[in-house]
């Protein structure tokens, strides 16, 4: 077996962590792959070098060692190439990982096969100009669309299937998924949505109005999102915390289910309210 490890050693435990990750699987017998930038790091350690595409085609799994961001950003990665991944918490939340840095004994259950795999949506975000597609994006999490430097608020309208949802006018949108759905969205004061509920939460950031609420609707659903002041409040799209885009005149989005999902190893048998309650708690929310 053969598994690739995405590491984000800006956490204080990050790189204890790898290194008995990174032994575990050796004594295991499993074949550790890392991207060529790691090299200078791990070069003494029991780990295949390789251009990060080349490692990523070639791996049978992915391990990401961090926080959720970490995570998240190698999940795209997973979910591109329709591999299964597994996070370890090196962070503080975690919400997404499936192993504690304490817990990494249980990684002999990545050779044994003693696991399960939790199937998440994704959302794809198509940007047009003109009709021309400029660019497309994937979540996992949420896309967001929100006001820039400017303190003025974004007019934004939302259609659903070529019928008009609502004119929003806010600090932002956010669109999420249901893992999405205990970050940014739950923030802005929507619901937590069990994963397994697949569905596209649409969750209005600090709108002026008094009766505009987080709305859930039905997976297979097509939304097409304008802001109709770019120049006002120049907004920015973020999806997944990635690289923001800046919007201008004639910016339209497209966001639907993506065709691809995140596949994401479950090695303990804790259920998403055990998860929800002890992440938590830990947090003091």
């Amino acid at each position: 077996m053969q598994i690739a490890i995405q590491v984000n050693l800006t956490r204080t435990h990050a790189f204890d962590v790898t290194a008995q990750v990174i032994r575990q699987l050796d004594a295991l017998g499993a074949a550790v792959l890392m991207e060529r930038e790691m090299l200078p790091t791990f070069g003494g350690f029991p780990v295949r070098f390789l251009d990060a595409e080349q490692a990523w085609q070639e791996c049978d799994l992915f391990i990401a060692i961090g926080g959720d961001g970490t995570f998240i950003h190698a999940a795209h990665d997973a979910a591109r190439y329709d591999k299964e991944i597994l996070g370890i918490n090196a962070g503080s939340l975690g919400f997404l990982a499936g192993l504690e840095k304490t817990e990494l004994p249980l990684l002999r259950h990545l050779i044994d096969g003693n696991y399960e795999i939790d199937k998440r949506m994704m959302l794809c975000v198509e940007h047009y100009r003109d009709d021309a597609l400029q660019e497309k994006f994937y979540c996992l999490n949420d896309a967001v669309f929100a006001r820039g430097l400017s303190m003025r608020m974004c007019d934004i309208t939302v259609d659903c299937d070529g019928k008009r949802v609502n004119d929003y006018f806010a600090d932002g949108l956010i669109f999420a998924t249901p893992t999405g759905s205990t970050a940014y969205s739950l923030s802005a004061g929507g619901p937590v949505v069990d994963p397994t509920i697949e569905s596209v939460l649409l969750t209005p950031i600090c709108t002026h109005s008094l009766f505009a609420r987080s709305l859930m609707f039905r997976p297979d659903k097509t939304f097409r999102v304008e802001v109709r002041n770019p120049d006002l409040c120049q907004p920015l799209l973020s999806c997944d915390g990635e690289d923001s885009v800046h919007l201008t005149a004639g910016s339209v989005f497209q966001i639907r289910r993506a065709a691809r999902n995140c596949k994401i190893i479950r090695i303990k048998a804790e259920s998403f309210t055990d998860i929800l309650s002890r992440k938590m708690v830990e947090r003091r929310v």
